[in-house]
């Protein structure tokens, strides 16, 4: 995960990613190719006989981008240079401990070409490479989003986040840009750093929220669940390239919510690329009406729809919509606080309980304000009725309403919410200390140690061990995609 450039320039940030390990040497016999488990697991290669991508640009917003890597050479849209305001060189990877830019750039549209080079999920898809630049926090990122869908991206792909509820700024850059029919994905934290709730930008809605899973489809341990959580993609173990400062042969293997994140990024791209008349909404449809279904039956707090399945998402036959699913779902998660110049007749906050026990606390108290309000209102009038005269003053006399001006007339119920000074609505989440967890938060039982559980997602065996490094070239084995083939330029 990119730690260094996120720690440093953008303060209180939280990257979707851990690392597994440094990169080590690896045995001759090992390849990029062979390490990447998760493209036969996805049936990536039946996939990229439909489509690649190709005519699809994918914006990363992250430390930036190695352009210079033998996996990405080709593959980066604009120039160098460009960018945001104020945003450094993309094409410049400025994470030195990980390469954390460029490795989820590799897996979205790494090149391919033979064993020891990366191949990506859409490897004829560009990436426009987005590099963060300081501590503003998701106010930049916000800008950044904004920029990236003016610059004609399809897609966004974050792996970065913010242990926090999405600002009105993202929000606000997010619903630009579904409405420039771009599709944005993000990743859900990182349960390893600490997170236990779903970052910003990925619980913004409208954003496709990533969870990682292991080999055999379950849940991996450096997922954050959470309602947000909308897809589950591989994310245990996935190599990708890396500049020559983080390893010398150009390759490091992590694991976290920012390799499924790019991942999905991918998968969108080819969906992108397979049905170019579908906006955004159709494009989440899709996705999470052929996502396979995983852990508690229906949406659930850790897989979300389900894990993606990449040939349904290109081949099935799914019903077209009129409205993002993601929106339609109901109040933005976290509640966004409202900013004075963007006021658009939606409401501020939005309030959420969490647990059953709080929902029929807030209904008992609703409905007693409203029964209360009622009995004030008949107590007010039976004491009227009880006046020998009407209080003098302006309309006052035979026929007059009594109580004076401003007085609701007899009978009149207040409005909903009315009751005695200082008794607001309820806060969000409120309820007994002792409320119950809703099903599906925190780890799975047993903890994240536990006997993976059977899944569709179960890859074919290897042929030999993987292990967690990334593979030293072997010399004199002839070039060829599916082929032993020669190593990585080393830079």
């Amino acid at each position: 995960m990119w730690r260094s450039a996120v720690a440093v320039l953008l303060a209180g940030a939280v990257v979707g990613s851990g690392v597994v390990g440094a990169p080590a040497p690896a045995r001759a016999a090992d390849t990029v190719r062979g390490l990447q488990w998760y493209l036969d697991a996805m049936r990536i290669p039946q996939a990229h006989q439909i489509t690649k991508g190709r005519g699809v640009t994918v914006a990363v917003i992250d430390s930036g981008v190695d352009g210079k890597h033998p996996a990405l050479a080709g593959q980066l849209a604009g120039r160098p240079g460009t960018g945001p305001v104020g945003s450094p060189d993309g094409w410049v990877d400025r994470d030195a401990e990980d390469g954390h830019g460029t490795a989820m750039a590799g897996l979205i549209v790494g090149r391919g070409g033979d064993r020891n080079r990366q191949l990506g999920i859409a490897p004829e898809a560009k990436v426009l490479p987005i590099a963060l630049s300081s501590a503003r926090g998701d106010g930049e990122v916000a800008e950044d989003i904004r920029w990236a869908a003016d610059a004609g991206a399809d897609v966004i792909s974050m792996s970065i986040g913010f242990e926090e509820a999405p600002s009105v700024r993202v929000v606000e850059a997010v619903r630009y840009a579904l409405d420039k029919n771009v599709v944005l994905v993000a990743a859900t934290g990182a349960w390893t750093k600490g997170n236990r709730t779903v970052s910003s930008p990925a619980n913004a809605p409208g954003v496709i929220a990533v969870n990682a899973t292991d080999r055999s489809g379950a849940l991996a341990g450096a997922s954050v669940p959470g309602p947000e959580v909308v897809l589950a993609a591989p994310g245990d173990d996935i190599i990708a390239p890396v500049p020559t400062v983080v390893s010398s042969n150009g390759y490091g293997v992590n694991s976290g919510t920012s390799q499924a994140t790019a991942i999905v990024a991918g998968v969108v791209a080819l969906v992108r690329a397979r049905y170019p008349d579908l906006d955004p909404a159709n494009v989440i449809n899709r996705l999470i009406r052929t996502a396979r279904d995983a852990g508690a039956p229906g949406r659930d707090p850790k897989f979300g729809f389900g894990a993606v399945d990449v040939l349904a998402a290109l081949q099935r036959q799914v019903p077209a919509v009129d409205a993002n699913p993601l929106l339609a779902a109901g109040p933005q998660p976290g509640g966004a606080t409202a900013s004075p110049e963007a006021d658009d007749g939606r409401p501020a906050v939005a309030f959420k309980v969490k647990n059953k026990a709080g929902t029929v606390i807030v209904g008992v108290l609703c409905l007693a304000v409203v029964v209360g309000a009622v009995v004030l209102a008949l107590v007010a009038r039976r004491r009227s009725r009880r006046r020998a005269t009407p209080p003098f003053g302006p309309g006052s006399g035979p026929g007059a309403p009594l109580g004076g001006p401003g007085f609701p007339p007899p009978g009149a119920v207040p409005p909903p919410g009315y009751g005695p000074p200082g008794h607001g609505p309820p806060p969000a989440g409120y309820g007994p200390a002792t409320a119950p967890t809703p099903p599906g938060y925190g780890p799975p039982p047993g903890g994240f140690g536990a006997p993976p559980q059977p899944h569709p997602y179960q890859p074919r065996p290897l042929a030999q061990p993987v292990p967690h490094h990334p593979p030293t070239p072997s010399p004199g084995q002839p070039d060829g995609f599916g082929q032993p083939g020669a190593a990585p330029q080393q830079r």
